[in-house]
């Protein structure tokens, strides 16, 4: 039954792929044709794509692991001389969207986490933070590079080690969004390190980029980076916590409805990472604090007038103490979640941004072996760097998970990666290398966390199954 609806999937994507390539076929003879409409085609081409790939859920696979695949395959057709999805890679629009898409992510991923159980796991978090950055760093800087890329420089080796520091917490976030897990203590450790990691992230990025510049790095320097980000992070949830509810109850005296409640709340989002990239953080760390710090208390003045009328119109003849029940009962459904309205965007945007990054993966960098062994090095050093972090999480917690969720790289170690490559001491060679790591790490880690996931409930199960039996 698998392999008719595999095959059936081939078949809807091949009906999809032939107009696809015809009409952009007849782009490529007709050069005006590349404008906004080709762009629209191409974004047709992803979402629908993107929807048939989630096949790989029926075989037990995270719906993200499909998007990363089939942009792969997509961004490497090339390699069979078909040249028709290059300009997706270049593509202004196209990258617009997916770098949205994951501001959207984090955002839904900060609206479905709550603040309390976030600060319940701070300390573990900060734990799996620091260890997950240090013990990469100096595995990539003072074992991985002189060992096994001998000849380079120091500012080289420092690079290589800051880049091995690097968590995408998108894809990670994906996975456990994906199996309903996003509420366990082990994704909320996850994502609580992923957000202090990007800080961390960033200073050493910052520093490393000073030394390679100036020949060092001042203490002033490091003091105002770290204090930038520090405040960014402590004053985005303690004045939007404070400020979220005065915003909320104005824009509902402008309008109550359900297009006000959206627009305050994705604003609200967008201007948060705005101001997190204005300092010079990630803005999903800006999106995902919004998330963090909106609840539903802060859209109690929003609902729809319209169904209230409608109920007290049905209720009229109803006796006063009746009528009182059942619009108590009627009220949770009168307003709608704006989870619920921040959805269709999620799923609109956020495949946009897997696949795109699975088109922009090389896989001709996988055919130098010199190249690939040396990458694949660096991917076992890559792992046990963020596999060891999740056993600072401390008791009570299963650790190998949250290890397992550090680990991808992403789209961050490709950043850290491109600004070494700028600097001019991160070389073709070494970025390469870089480039594989970030592949595997981003390709292997959603089918490890979903497996780990599942034997996880497993035992609980048989646990539960035992105690039942005593």
């Amino acid at each position: 039954m698998k392999k008719m609806i595999a095959i059936g999937g081939l078949v809807l994507l091949s009906l999809v792929l032939i107009p696809v390539l015809a009409v952009a076929e007849a782009g490529e003879a007709a050069p005006a044709a590349h404008g906004p409409g080709i762009t629209l085609l191409w974004i047709a081409f992803i979402l629908i794509a993107a929807k048939i790939s989630g096949l790989v859920e029926k075989f037990g696979q995270p719906a993200v692991l499909g998007e990363l695949l089939i942009g792969v395959a997509i961004g490497n057709v090339v390699l069979f001389g078909i040249s028709i999805f290059e300009p997706i890679k270049t593509d202004s629009i196209v990258a617009f969207l997916a770098q949205l898409g994951v501001i959207i992510l984090l955002f839904q991923i900060g609206l479905e986490s709550n603040i309390t159980k976030m600060r319940q796991v701070g300390l573990p978090a900060f734990m799996v933070a620091i260890v997950g950055v240090v013990v990469p760093f100096v595995l990539g800087t003072y074992v991985v590079g002189p060992y096994l890329l001998p000849g380079l420089s120091d500012n080289a080796y420092l690079f290589l080690g800051a880049t091995l520091t690097a968590t995408s917490v998108g894809i990670t976030a994906r996975v456990f969004k994906d199996l309903g897990k996003l509420q366990m203590r082990e994704a909320q450790i996850v994502l609580g390190a992923a957000v202090i990691d990007d800080v961390l992230g960033l200073i050493i990025l910052a520093v490393v980029s000073a030394i390679v510049t100036f020949g060092a790095a001042s203490l002033g320097t490091i003091s105002v980076i770290t204090a930038k980000a520090v405040f960014f992070l402590v004053g985005a949830i303690v004045i939007g916590q404070v400020s979220a509810p005065h915003i909320g109850r104005f824009f509902s005296r402008i309008s109550s409805g359900t297009g006000m409640k959206f627009t305050f709340a994705i604003s609200f989002c967008l201007l948060l990472a705005y101001l997190a990239e204005l300092i010079g953080l990630a803005p999903i760390v800006g999106a995902f604090a919004a998330g963090l710090v909106l609840d539903a208390v802060h859209f109690r003045h929003f609902r729809s007038p319209k169904v209230v009328e409608d109920v007290e119109e049905a209720i009229q003849g109803f006796e006063p103490k009746q009528k009182a029940r059942i619009l108590k009962a009627v009220e949770p459904h009168v307003h709608k979640h704006v989870e619920d309205l921040i959805e269709p965007v999620g799923h609109f945007l956020v495949p946009i941004f897997f696949v795109a990054t699975g088109i922009n993966v090389r896989l001709e960098t996988l055919f130098d072996v010199k190249t690939l062994m040396l990458a694949l090095g660096l991917t076992l050093v890559a792992f046990i760097g963020k596999v060891v972090a999740g056993y600072a999480a401390g008791k009570g917690v299963n650790k190998l998970l949250i290890g397992v969720g550090m680990i991808p790289r992403g789209e961050v170690g490709l950043i850290f990666a491109s600004i070494g490559r700028s600097l001019g001491v991160v070389n073709d060679s070494i970025y390469s290398i870089i480039v594989i790591m970030v592949i595997l790490s981003t390709l292997l880690t959603p089918p490890v966390l979903a497996w780990l996931l599942k034997r996880q409930d497993k035992d609980v199960i048989v646990l539960h199954s035992r105690a039942t039996a005593l």
